[in-house]
């Protein structure tokens, strides 16, 4: 004879049971409606330009072809910037809270089944078996519903004027960007055309200097003003670029394998993923086992009780509760990975623009060995002329304050290295104590040797 524990699923009515699974399929169809409430009405306009026609997306759109302008600066940068998708998430979450605390106001039935069985001094006593149908309807909270969805509201038109202040920011931010960027070209140019100069007057001081019709401190001006001129006007090769941008990439992964503040992003936005499916959890049913043991004692008679059993809860309606908390952290997933790519980006032009600083620094190392050797040179012509009579204090004085000059940004480029190589490191996540045992003294400058000091 096949027995069936009482209390269980299997021990439950053929019509029990399926009214369980009606209920719950119900309950998991209510979580499917959209927004019963209309809360995507709420929202603030997505941060994007609006161009042409107003039902169409203008972030749908792809990459632009050719040269940009001002607009696509400013749509692609609304469009694709991490801040603006965090904020409109965040905006959403607040429009779902709204939702959250609407539920309140509606009622929310619940369907309890159980069973249980009972012993008593080891012999089986009786079975239960239990259906019951609830419902809970709050009339007066004396205000608790009203502030809650009061309060709801003002937090989603701050979170509505954070997307504004964010747009305007971002807005601006393109703007300079763009402008910027063709002023560094022009700037660019300028400098090319300065160094170009600069190589034609050293040419020239060169030639007169072999004729024997100029001196040898007019070649060493040209060859200083030469060497300032190159450092603000590099001139790279294709195959000098293609280098850097390959150790830049290098860098770029390397920092993303290591930054701590990466991993504490990564692991929030899994969190967020979490809630998500607690979220969808919550409004399912749940099935709960239930025990008890007791012993009594009463007028020199003792006794020995138990009782086992299972508890079913559906919930049936909670006034599109489940359906707001679902959207809100769907909308939380969207802005912690909207923070994940911001600090990915970050990371990438935290670590671009350290290794380009440390590029620059190092230039300016071989850069500054070269002014502080005419400059030494000229000190020493200057003064071996006045000492001759062929020239005047003046000249002397000149050269002893230009050379003092170029000890002193021989000095500053050095401890600019040094700051850069540790700059670098801390992009990296890389800076510790072995760092500071290979940094030279700053007060001690050395020649620089394949790019470094």
């Amino acid at each position: 004879m096949r027995h069936h524990f009482p209390g269980t699923p299997i021990g439950l009515s053929r019509t029990l049971f399926c009214a369980a699974l009606c209920l719950c399929s119900a309950a998991a169809q209510a979580e499917k409606w959209d927004d019963p409430f209309g809360t995507e009405a709420l929202l603030p306009a997505k941060p994007a330009l609006r161009q042409g026609d107003e039902d169409s997306d203008p972030c749908a759109q792809v990459m632009p072809s050719g040269t940009l302008n001002l607009l696509d600066v400013v749509n692609l940068a609304l469009c694709r910037n991490p801040q603006t998708r965090e904020v409109w998430a965040s905006a959403r979450v607040q429009a779902a809270q709204v939702g959250v605390n609407k539920a309140g106001y509606l009622p929310s039935p619940t369907l309890n089944a159980s069973g249980n069985r009972s012993w008593t001094d080891g012999l089986s006593g009786a079975s239960q078996r239990s259906l019951g149908l609830s419902l809970a309807y709050l009339l007066y909270d004396f205000g608790t519903r009203a502030a809650n969805l009061e309060n709801a509201r003002q937090l989603l038109e701050a979170a509505s004027a954070t997307q504004d202040s964010t747009i305007q920011t971002v807005f601006l931010a393109a703007v300079q960007s763009y402008y910027q960027n063709q002023a560094t070209r022009a700037a660019l140019d300028a400098a090319h055309e300065s160094e170009h100069a600069t190589q034609e007057s050293l040419s020239a001081a060169e030639a007169r200097y072999q004729a024997g019709s100029a001196t040898p401190a007019d070649k060493l001006q040209a060859q200083t003003a030469h060497s300032q001129a190159m450092l603000m006007a590099p001139n790279s090769s294709a195959q000098e670029l293609n280098i850097f941008e390959r150790d830049v990439g290098a860098l770029i992964e390397e920092a993303r394998r290591r930054r701590p503040d990466l991993y504490a992003a990564a692991a929030q936005l899994k969190a967020a993923e979490a809630t998500v499916d607690a979220a969808r959890a919550s409004g399912k049913p749940s099935v709960s086992l239930t025990a008890s043991t007791t012993h009594l004692n009463s007028a020199g008679t003792s006794s020995r009780g138990s009782s086992a059993g299972i508890s079913l809860t559906v919930p049936i309606f909670s006034g599109f509760a489940p359906t707001y908390r679902i959207r809100a952290a769907e909308a939380q997933v969207e802005a912690k990975a909207a923070q994940l790519d911001k600090l990915n980006l970050q990371i990438a032009l935290d670590v671009w623009t350290a290794y380009q600083n440390l590029v620059t620094a190092t230039q300016s190392l071989r850069t500054t060995a070269d002014l502080l050797n005419s400059a030494e040179q000229s000190e020493r012509v200057a003064l071996a002329r006045y000492k001759a009579g062929a020239g005047n204090m003046l000249d002397v004085l000149n050269a002893q304050s230009t050379l003092a000059s170029a000890r002193q940004q021989r000095i500053q480029a050095t401890l600019n290295w040094n700051i850069g190589r540790a700059a670098l490191a801390q992009t990296m996540g890389s800076l510790d104590e072995g760092l500071l045992q290979t940094l030279p003294d700053v007060s001690q400058p050395t020649s620089p040797q394949n790019g470094t000091p």
